[in-house]
């Protein structure tokens, strides 16, 4: 029996939901004894144990190039109105003759897009005969661009008339986009690996996926990082007030920002100052994103907010620290900050839309608010901070995440898809 060699591709190490995730289920595999290594096409940081395609400055610099003159290019094909992330495929790169490429048994693909495997060199992939397993992160890889979809149908049937972009066309580059995402796909086959239910519905129900296997397994985390620590203990190394309720949320709120919801969550708050029994002194909410703080909107409490924080055992405290977690995003596959805040014992409250419903369990570990309602989202406000029993909360928080995303748990579903492809492919047990 050997052992198993399992290569990751990614466009970036951790820079984003969709690499952390890949290299959390890379650990995840290591600690099960399988050989299991991460490649990205942009290298920010020095782990060691990440590879990269850029062998040299030359090569990152034309990487980095190409990414920034994407963003400049697609000026000229999107609304400027519009902020749903959008991706081109002007760019490539070939990565079949990387040794690690070569070598691996399976090779797992993640998120691709910024001028990593554009649909030609996703196509050329399949000269390897090897088993392809592609975890779906976003909508992009079978959309004719996007990465979140709302209430957008087009991908249901063949992408064109975009409403994205400024000159929408039944031939339209979503169009192109969609009809060169289709040609890679037949000539690649590959297993999906769908992280929320909603997604793996969204796949099912999507033109380009069609004949190919769906398999719902989702996102791991850290649970020996992220996992509860005493209220009061972790308030006051956080150094935050102990005689106050902490609202957490998760990015740098910004009303451009549409699909993360920040006005509704203005919105829930101000209704929530208005409900009779609510003390504003007694309430701070705690903000911690990746924009700076310049432009940021006024709430209604005493609001703190924190930048980007990079170091996993801080970002811990935090969520340990808050009595409950806010996350007003109106579509998202299976955000990281719902699964970090729940491993730490901490209730969420969120709109029930895309993967959330997966692990949010309305009136159990947090509240399912009705989609785009603010005064439902005050409602789950309102009813975590008046809980009778906030240490159940808790405690079914963290039993939420350690029996269902635990580092074991979804490392072992990864082995039993990629042992059942081997086996398809007539290759020996691993």
């Amino acid at each position: 029996m050997s052992t198993l060699k399992v290569v990751h591709l990614n466009t970036y190490d951790g820079n984003g939901g969709a690499g952390r995730g890949c290299m959390r289920l890379n650990r995840a595999l290591i600690s099960q004894g399988v050989a299991s290594r991460m490649l990205v096409h942009y290298k920010f940081g020095s782990n060691p144990e990440i590879g990269t395609f850029n062998t040299n400055k030359i090569q990152k610099s034309y990487a980095a190039f190409t990414i920034i003159l994407e963003r400049i290019l697609a000026k000229r094909f999107l609304k400027p109105q519009m902020k749903t992330p959008f991706s081109f495929t002007w760019f490539g790169r070939s990565v079949i003759h990387h040794p690690d490429v070569k070598n691996a048994d399976i090779i797992h693909l993640h998120w691709i897009n910024h001028g990593f495997l554009d649909p030609k060199h996703i196509a050329e992939v399949a000269k390897l005969n090897k088993p392809v397993v592609w975890t779906f992160h976003d909508s992009n890889a079978f959309t004719g661009g996007c990465h979140v979809r709302y209430a957008c149908d087009h991908f249901m049937h063949e992408c064109g008339n975009c409403p994205l972009l400024v000159k929408p066309s039944d031939n339209d580059i979503s169009h192109q986009i969609w009809k060169q995402k289709k040609q890679a796909y037949e000539v690649l086959d590959f297993a999906i690996a769908a992280p929320s239910l909603w997604m793996q519905q969204s796949i099912a129900a999507s033109s380009l996926m069609f004949g190919k296997a769906v398999h719902h397994i989702p996102n791991t985390l850290e649970t020996d990082i992220f996992k509860p620590i005493a209220k009061q203990q972790a308030k006051k190394k956080a150094g935050l007030p102990t005689d106050k309720f902490i609202f957490l949320s998760g990015f740098m709120p910004s009303r451009k920002d549409s699909h993360k919801g920040t006005q509704y969550l203005l919105d829930s708050m101000e209704l929530l100052k208005q409900r009779s029994g609510i003390d504003a002194e007694k309430i701070e909410l705690v903000v911690f994103g990746n924009r700076g703080t310049e432009g940021l909107l006024d709430f209604p409490f005493k609001t703190s907010f924190l930048g980007t924080i990079n170091n996993d055992e801080q970002l811990a405290l935090h969520y340990a620290a808050a009595d409950a977690f806010l996350i007003p995003s109106l579509e998202d596959n299976l955000p990281y900050t719902v699964m970090e805040s729940l491993a730490c014992g901490t209730p969420v409250i969120a709109f029930t839309t895309g993967g959330i419903p997966d692990m949010v369990k309305h009136e159990y570990n947090g509240y399912l608010a009705t989609y785009r309602s603010a005064e439902s989202f005050t409602d789950g406000m309102e009813w975590v901070i008046k809980h009778p029993q906030p240490q159940l909360l808790q405690k079914q928080a963290r039993d939420t995440v350690m029996e269902t995303f635990s580092e074991e748990v979804i490392a072992k579903k990864h082995i039993e898809l990629y042992q059942s492809l081997l086996k398809g492919k007539g290759g020996a047990d691993v």
